[in-house]
């Protein structure tokens, strides 16, 4: 994992979690570390187990010179589609943080200028620097604390299991309850899914 995209520059990572799920926000945190961060817990959220995501998360939340998380909701993924969601809740992101910085990293290979800022997308980033790895890792944990919320809410889907992924038990509960206001209605959800629209 390395320190620091560039040592000259004050560097922010960006990453999302949610795009492939059925319902449920995307997530999105920036985070501002430290120059000489190091911990050897912090890497790609994928690769750690729930437990590991939260005790990561609060080194970062103690550690970072700045993070900010925001989101959009399946409202506005339905209208912008995921990938202009993903980016919107990045930027949303962004516009919280109170420290200047001079660049922004992020994972992938895909996002959208800006204000006037540089950016980098890097591929697999959440694996490679510690700053969008950090990122990755507080998205994801405040998404999934989100959906253990809504679990209560709407127990039948097993959110605190799936956390709104198409998993088979997911799709299954879609079948048989219909979907709720937080599924993503742009997404083909189940058979005749918008005829099982029963929550609204």
């Amino acid at each position: 994992m390395l320190l620091h995209y560039d040592d000259k520059k004050i560097i922010v990572g960006c990453d999302e979690a949610g795009r492939g799920c059925l319902a449920g926000p995307v997530f999105a945190a920036a985070v501002i570390l430290p120059m000489r961060f190091s911990n050897s817990l912090i890497n790609d959220s994928k690769k750690l187990t729930f437990e590991q995501r939260i005790e990561a998360r609060e080194i970062i939340l103690s550690s970072a010179v700045d993070y900010a998380i925001a989101f959009c909701s399946p409202e506005e993924i339905d209208k912008l589609n995921i990938l202009n969601a993903s980016i919107l809740a990045m930027h949303r992101a962004l516009d919280k943080l109170k420290t200047k910085f001079d660049k922004i990293i992020v994972d992938g290979n895909r996002f959208q200028k800006y204000k006037n800022h540089a950016h980098q997308c890097v591929i697999k980033g959440d694996g490679k620097y510690y700053a969008i790895a950090a990122a990755s890792i507080l998205a994801k944990t405040e998404r999934d604390l989100w959906m253990l919320q809504i679990h209560e809410e709407f127990p039948q889907y097993l959110w605190n299991k799936n956390k709104g992924y198409p998993t088979k038990e997911h799709r299954m509960a879609i079948e048989k309850f219909g979907i709720t206001p937080y599924h993503r209605k742009s997404f083909v959800i189940c058979k005749n899914s918008m005829q099982l629209n029963l929550f609204q």
